[in-house]
């Protein structure tokens, strides 16, 4: 059917005088920023999505460099607005201004979507979809001039989206330049949907100007601004957001709905946890939204979460994704998932990680079409109804890890799905920078996920995550980072205690953690290589080569044995008083480091350097209590995870964080 058949359709159809809301408006970046371009606009009209077959290219066909992206932020006149000179062309089959169709198929009822374009000037305004399997289909093109009054309003059925594939559409200029002056996307409402309110709570530890900016950000936006009942702050840092430059303006700009809370650092999950409180209590939003405080926001993305879950056919926690805030066209994952028989987090399916839209945009990947499913999303962006919160309760009193990851199975669990929702993300500091499963952190990875695994595994005895958590810390011990394997090892204790120490030690246990890891080597950083001694090796490596890394399992098993023999030998007098090697942190592999008796590590962010020291009788202690407490931890598996299944409603309830809450000397809206 050709598009104005189409629209004839629609104009001589009884629905006219239903209502139908904008749900997904074509946006442009701030100031035309030229790394961000890439998610909202292609410039690269010749691109097209490849197919691809069982995830390769088809057979035969050419490998090929995609073209560097092209940006214009010359065009952009506005959020809303793009001047395109004459006879160019822009495609709007991006990150940002696509439609995710087969997102809206799946899990609302809505059949239809109806783009509406305004232009100044004639032009052709062609639209495409995709399919799950990434190929495009051209679903019409048609000349706007004078005679359409510049504008086009086209109804576009999801009737084939049911695993994936998305609607946009490009626009060429004729002879003359042609402004875009508007452009979005709009569904029907049904009797049953309306307008849900929105909370938005932040969680902030000493980043006060971070916080302020993004209030601003919120309260410039009038669509969001429709939409927000709240924005609670809770404030755990001594830092404090409400004494920062410009707080009192960006108070005023959200007229009256701001509230901050002041309590001590009880971490992210106490953090959140306090802003869903705060919100069933007040009974006035449907929904919660969670944010880090550092992030850069894409309002619209905001808000197209919101009006995403009004329309969901059941209550539906809505995420948003992540982009690399320092390389701002690199999305961090398009999914997030858990493997259940090693119990750990990680990216979805049939996706890659650390995408560049910048050198593959969406029309020129073929797996981004496939509607991607997920176990959870996020805290970085995600949407919570508080219908979810009052049935299962809020976060795990767990501090930081995890929190996320198990809120997402928990409502899992309970019949509730999460949606990571493209067109809706946020831009965060990236991970790839720093590890922190061996600093202060290392505690919470491995007690957090001991936690998940007892509460939900389907697996007898936590299927392969055990045997997964002895070789994380044999590859500390052969690394030299012993105060990694203490902490884990006193995250294995505190579990073995049961349930009833998580509340109790959510405000004191990061204080004993960073006590008991600064009495470690290994955990000293120097800013200045210099102040340590030089290095010397009192013998060079065998046959003049350094170790590699083992390419099969068995090559690996002989790596481990050689490093378990290594670690039994008296330590040289020389490697005590000098570094053997200075070791970037991208080289700290343990298949190196076990060959080694000392070693200056530079610190994952590059920050400064530490002196890895090996102590053959640390070594041994630590690896026998690790063997000591998992062995207790596997004899007493099936108590222990009744337990934590039995307590699991009475610590993630309000009543046990409301008391956890006014222990720590904060109660009410604001904390005195």
């Amino acid at each position: 059917m050709s598009t104005s058949a189409i629209v004839n359709d629609r104009m001589s159809s009884p629905d006219q005088e239903q209502t139908w809301r904008t749900v997904h408006r074509v946006v442009f970046p701030e100031g035309g920023d030229v790394d961000t371009m890439p998610l909202y606009a292609d410039f690269n009209s010749a691109r097209r999505v490849r197919p691809e077959q069982d995830g390769r290219s088809p057979e035969g066909a050419p490998v090929t460099t995609p073209p560097t992206a092209e940006t214009h932020p010359d065009y952009v006149l506005d959020r809303r607005q793009l001047a395109l000179p004459a006879r160019e062309r822009v495609s709007l089959g991006t990150y940002f201004n696509a439609f995710p169709a087969s997102y809206w198929r799946a899990h609302t009822d809505i059949r239809t979507v109806r783009l509406s374009v305004t232009l100044d000037a004639d032009a052709t305004i062609a639209i495409y979809r995709s399919t799950a399997r990434g190929i495009v289909n051209r679903v019409s093109s048609q000349k706007i001039g004078a005679a359409e009054g510049y504008s086009l309003t086209v109804d576009l059925p999801l009737t084939n989206f049911g695993d994936g594939g998305w609607y946009w559409f490009d626009l060429a200029a004729h002879d003359e330049q042609v402004t875009l002056q508007d452009a979005h996307w709009s569904v029907q409402v049904p009797q049953q949907v309306t307008a849900g309110r929105l909370t938005i709570a932040v969680t902030t530890f000493n980043r006060p100007d971070y916080c302020v900016r993004n209030l601003k950000t919120i309260a410039a936006s009038p669509e969001l601004m429709d939409v927000l009942h709240r924005v609670i702050v809770t404030d755990q840092g001594t830092q404090k957001v409400a004494s920062e430059e410009g707080f009192a303006e960006a108070e005023a700009n959200l007229g009256g709905r701001l509230v901050v809370v002041n309590q001590p650092n009880l971490g992210g999950s106490g953090g959140f946890a306090r802003g869903m409180l705060e919100t069933i209590n007040d009974s006035e939003s449907s929904y919660v939204m969670l944010l880090d405080d550092d992030v850069e926001m894409e309002t619209e993305g905001i808000l197209r979460a919101a009006q995403f879950a009004d329309f969901t056919t059941e209550p539906t926690i809505v995420g948003g994704h992540m982009f690399n805030l320092f390389e701002r066209s690199v999305m961090h994952h398009f999914g997030e998932s858990v493997d259940r028989y090693r119990f750990r987090y990680g990216s979805s399916p049939n996706t890659e990680e650390a995408h560049d839209f910048a050198a593959s945009n969406l029309r020129d990947t073929p797996w981004m079409h496939r509607r991607i499913d997920v176990d959870y999303n996020g805290w970085w962006m995600c949407l919570i109804p508080t219908e979810i919160i009052s049935n299962i309760g809020l976060a795990l009193p767990v501090f930081i890890k995890w929190d996320d990851v198990e809120y997402g199975i928990r409502a899992q669990a309970n019949g509730y799905r999460t949606v990571t929702l493209p067109g809706a993300a946020v831009w965060h500091m990236p991970w790839t920078e720093k590890d922190d499963t061996i600093d202060w952190q290392a505690y919470y990875h491995q007690r957090n996920r001991w936690l998940a695994t007892l509460l939900y595994s389907p697996y007898k005895r936590g299927g392969r995550m055990p045997q997964e958590s002895l070789a994380v810390d044999v590859r500390h011990l052969l690394s030299m980072q012993y105060s990694s394997v203490e902490l884990r090892l006193q995250a294995l204790e505190d579990i073995l205690e049961g349930p009833d120490h998580l509340h109790r030690s959510l405000g004191s246990k990061l204080g004993e953690v960073r006590a008991t890891r600064a009495q470690f080597d290994d955990a000293r950083i120097a800013a200045d290589p210099a102040s340590f001694p030089a290095v010397k090796r009192s013998k060079p490596p065998r046959k003049g080569k350094g170790p590699t890394q083992a390419r099969s399992i068995p090559a690996a098993l002989v790596k481990v044995a050689s490093g378990v023999l290594h670690q039994v030998k008296p330590v040289p007098v020389e490697a005590r008083e000098h570094p053997e090697e200075h070791i970037a942190a991208m080289d700290a592999r343990w298949w190196r480091l076990a060959q080694l008796d000392s070693a200056l590590v530079t610190s994952s962010d590059g920050s400064g350097v530490s002196w890895h020291k090996r102590d053959a009788g640390k070594a041994r202690e630590l690896a026998l209590r690790s063997a000591s407490l998992h062995r207790r931890l596997l004899a007493q598996w099936d108590e222990l995870a009744d337990a934590y299944k039995a307590a699991l409603p009475q610590f993630t309830s309000p009543t046990a964080w409301a008391e956890t809450f006014y222990a720590s000397g904060t109660h009410g809206n604001k904390a005195e």
